[in-house]
């Protein structure tokens, strides 16, 4: 399920190609399309041979190597979804929109199962893109927050509150309606 919605999302960009939406390249997705999502399989396929994904920022690497080193087993998949979400987080919308999800539950049954150190590291439950910022300033000895700690910030409810919203494909298909 989370493959098929990320990959409609991908393919519903009028911005850029799957590759460039996802970060991985056609061989990657052409795979994960042949294991997860097999009515993508002609999308993919119509996908220029050179199409290269490229980098969106100069912390993507970083934060998809951070994400491989906290993955369950080492599976492609693993592989492929921290490309994903290091690519995806850099889009403006809540994590569980950007990657295509319903909601954020969707989101965090994908990292319980896929990245369960991470899940154990964000005991807070802080913000999905949030949290990924903190861990690599963090280790860069940087201090991202203005407190101490998070007890005493004043910016609590932007790290914890609630992520309410339509998913991106409700509000694209308003959009396209309306």
């Amino acid at each position: 399920m989370i493959f098929g919605r990320i990959l409609a999302l991908a393919a519903a960009d009028p911005a850029r190609t799957m590759t460039g939406s996802l970060a991985l390249t056609k061989a990657d997705l052409t795979e994960l399309a042949a294991r997860h999502a097999p009515h993508f399989a002609d999308a993919v396929a119509a996908l220029p041979d050179k199409d290269e994904a490229g980098e969106d920022a100069i912390e993507e690497a970083d934060l998809r190597a951070f994400l491989v080193e906290h993955g369950a087993s080492g599976a492609h998949e693993e592989r492929w979804l921290a490309a994903i979400l290091a690519r995806r987080s850099l889009e403006p919308n809540h994590l569980w929109q950007d990657m295509g999800f319903h909601d954020r539950s969707e989101l965090n049954a994908m990292f319980r199962r896929h990245f369960p150190a991470l899940v154990a590291l964000n005991s807070g439950d802080m913000k999905w893109k949030k949290f990924f910022y903190r861990q690599l300033c963090e280790r860069e000895g940087l201090m991202l927050c203005k407190s101490p700690n998070c007890e005493v910030c004043d910016d609590v409810e932007v790290c914890f509150g609630e992520e309410a919203g339509d998913p991106l494909s409700t509000l694209s298909r308003l959009a396209r309606n309306g």
